[in-house]
């Protein structure tokens, strides 16, 4: 990203080029394996990508807050007083949600003026809104020099604007790695207890591509509340057998026990989902701490079928992408990543077959799908931080 370019755009929009911005920036995330557990107190295994959310933003007078994006044509100026009102279906809901959360804190507001900038593939499912909300709640807590806001602190804040403000019922997995991720490293997270460990990616000859199906994610929100739905219905049926909340708390051998106990095979089939995932997770990291690629792959070829026969999220699209993907020589593992309904693959691919596997799993794909893939092969990042 060109930040002189950046900083020209912003001058273009707001003025007063004797005024200088602070630049922040929050990585994108891919989540290796560990899909749909996190909103059940499960495991998680993300890491942090290359591109992400760029933001400028100046501290000003007037008692107005201003949003503009490069990525997007609608434009905002909300009066601090009407700060924690929707703008209905708009991008800058994400960061009035932030504002929102530190108005309910009590902490002090001024005006801003703001510009974001992503270079997160649009609608991949990288969890662009993620970053979007945490560079503005670090920003915001450097600049509004609350320094009791620790970056646990401001993930809550963030997932809570995203559940409470946006009303997308995501888990706290997205902010998380946004937040801590480190380069080279995945984080081992246990979305229960907010426990985390950085694990060494060691790929060596292997890289991590992402395959965009370019699918639109049309049922991926609704499809995403349902499920949360179905795992707490789970959670009431065996909750009469043990003292339970969360599908997470049930280890795979317990569950193997007590399955028949949940009526509907429906419900029984997204509960089998999320507790076998939970365990992949747990063997994906002893895995990756051993060096032991092959081992990890078989597990995200697993945790594919599990997410397209128990959970149902995958879809055509999605299917074909990862089944092209493991069909061909030098990939290790593939699997969907993200809520599912289109979005993306990850794909643990030999790095001298890359250019050869982006060609022929484009091909293959597009001959079944009629669309245009698009690959992208990623870096692991830092979380969020100011740029100087």
């Amino acid at each position: 990203m060109d930040l002189n370019h950046l900083k020209q755009l912003f001058y273009a929009q707001f003025g007063h080029v004797d005024q200088c911005p602070k630049m922040f920036f929050a990585p994108g995330r891919v989540n290796l394996i560990g899909e749909h557990t996190d909103y059940n107190g499960g495991f998680v295994l993300p890491c942090a990508l290359q591109f992400g959310t760029y933001l400028l933003i100046r501290k000003i007078e007037d008692p107005v807050v201003r949003f503009a994006s490069t990525n997007a044509e609608f434009y905002a100026e909300v009066p601090l007083e009407k700060i924690s009102e929707k703008i209905e279906n708009q991008w800058v809901n994400y960061p009035l949600g932030i504002f929102d959360q530190f108005k309910q804190m009590n902490i002090p507001l001024s005006g801003f003026e703001m510009l974001f900038s992503g270079n997160i593939p649009n609608g991949a499912g990288l969890s662009s809104s993620a970053s979007i909300e945490m560079v503005l709640a670090f920003a915001l807590s450097s600049m509004l020099k609350e320094h009791d806001l620790n970056i646990i602190d401001l993930i809550k804040l963030a997932q809570k604007a995203e559940n409470q403000f946006v009303g997308i019922n995501c888990g706290i997995m997205d902010q998380f790695v946004v937040g801590l991720g480190e380069k080279d490293h995945a984080l081992f997270l246990n979305c229960q207890t907010l426990e985390y460990k950085r694990v060494p990616l060691q790929l060596n000859d292997f890289r991590l591509i992402i395959a965009n199906t370019n699918k639109p994610r049309d049922l991926a929100g609704s499809k995403y509340n349902e499920r949360v739905a179905e795992c707490q219905l789970a959670v009431t049926y065996l909750s009469q057998l043990m003292n339970i909340s969360r599908l997470g708390e049930i280890s795979f051998m317990q569950f193997f026990k007590i399955q028949d106990r949940i009526p509907d095979e429906l419900i029984r089939k997204r509960a089998r989902h999320v507790i076998s995932e939970n365990q992949r997770v747990l063997n994906a990291v002893s895995n990756l701490l051993k060096g032991d690629l092959r081992q990890f792959g078989a597990l995200m070829n697993a945790s594919h079928e599990s997410l397209k026969e128990n959970y149902e999220v995958t879809g055509f699209e999605l299917d074909t992408m990862a089944e092209e993907a493991q069909k061909f020589h030098g990939v290790l593992g593939a699997r969907m990543t993200g809520a599912g309904f289109g979005g993306c693959t990850i794909n643990l691919v030999k790095e001298d077959k890359v250019d050869d596997f982006i060609s022929r799993v484009g091909e293959s794909y597009k001959a079944k799908t009629g669309l245009n893939a698009e690959f992208y092969p990623v870096d692991i990042s830092n979380g969020v931080k100011e740029i100087n």
